[in-house]
C-alpha cells in the first residue's frame, strides 16, 4: 500500500526541480499526484513513487529511465557529502535518490533538505 507523500519527499522535490526549466516544470506538476510506494530500508530517504499516469501529462524527457534532476548538497562548512537525483521512468516521476559520497557525514533526505544550495 502506498503511503501519502511525506513533506520531506515533497521538500526536496520542490527545491531540485527548477520551476524555469521546462521539464522540471512538468515534472513538478505530477507531484500532487505522487504517492510513496517504498523507502529504502538503509535510513538514506530514497523514496520509490507511485503515479496513476492517466491523471498527469508526462514530462518530455524521452524514453527509458534518466536522471530528470540533480543537485549537490553543501554544508554549513561548504563540505559536499552527496547529492539528490530524481528519476523519470517516460515521462513520470518515479524516484528520488539521495546519494552519499562520504563515510564521514550521514546523508539523509533530512539532511539533504537542509543542505541543498539556493537556485541563484
Amino acid at each position: 500500500m502506498a503511503e501519502s507523500l511525506p513533506s520531506d519527499v515533497a521538500d526536496v522535490l520542490a527545491a531540485v526541480l527548477d520551476s524555469d526549466n521546462p521539464v522540471h516544470a512538468a515534472l513538478g506538476r505530477q507531484i500532487p499526484h505522487l504517492s510513496v510506494r517504498e523507502r529504502c530500508s538503509c535510513g538514506c530517504g530514497t523514496a520509490y513513487f507511485d503515479l496513476d499516469p492517466g491523471a498527469v501529462v508526462p514530462a518530455p524527457t524521452g524514453p527509458g529511465t534518466v536522471v530528470a534532476a540533480e543537485a549537490q548538497l553543501v554544508t554549513g562548512t561548504g563540505e559536499r557529502p552527496g547529492e539528490v537525483l530524481v528519476f523519470a521512468q517516460d515521462g513520470y516521476l518515479s524516484w528520488l535518490e539521495v546519494c552519499s559520497w562520504s563515510d564521514d557525514v550521514d546523508v539523509t533526505l533530512d539532511s539533504a533538505r537542509q543542505w541543498l544550495r539556493p537556485r541563484p
